[in-house]
């Protein structure tokens, strides 16, 4: 399965496109590649592909060097700490999902432990949810005395 050249993350640029989309010199990505700056996807050959991200990222290092005057040790850690509040983010909107009370729905997964499903979204595959109609739900069962 190929990934979706669309895709933020797929690498395609090779070093010399994202050098000149960057407006840099190719030995400056390698270089930040050796210092752990960035880190471009590989081609079987080992080639560096750069991503549009990694494109960005190339152009905000620019931006922090140059304009704002920070080292090179400076900007990894503040890409660092952006790449972790990204992940808090996305982790606190799977919380958020999962604590809604109004659109909270289980599963059985395939080894009998029950999981949230999001809402709007298919449980995994092989996972089994209880099924009740609509029309079942507002009878009334009778009892026999």
């Amino acid at each position: 399965m190929r990934a979706d050249p669309r895709d933020e993350d797929t690498p395609v640029f090779a070093i010399s496109v994202a050098a000149r989309m960057a407006g840099m010199h190719p030995q400056t990505l390698r270089q930040y590649d050796r210092l752990g700056l960035v880190c471009p996807g590989r081609t079987r050959g080992r080639g560096r592909r750069y991503s549009v991200r990694d494109v960005a990222t190339l152009r905000e290092i620019q931006r922090l060097s140059h304009e704002e005057g920070v080292n090179l040790a400076g900007i990894k850690q503040i890409l660092e700490l952006a790449e972790e509040v990204r992940t808090l983010r996305r982790q606190v909107l799977a919380l958020r999902d999962l604590l809604d009370p109004g659109g909270r729905v289980f599963a059985a997964s395939p080894s009998g432990d029950v999981e949230a499903v999001r809402p709007k979204t298919r449980p995994r595959p092989g996972a089994v949810v209880p099924w009740i109609p609509r029309q079942l739900t507002h009878i009334r069962l009778r009892r026999d005395p």
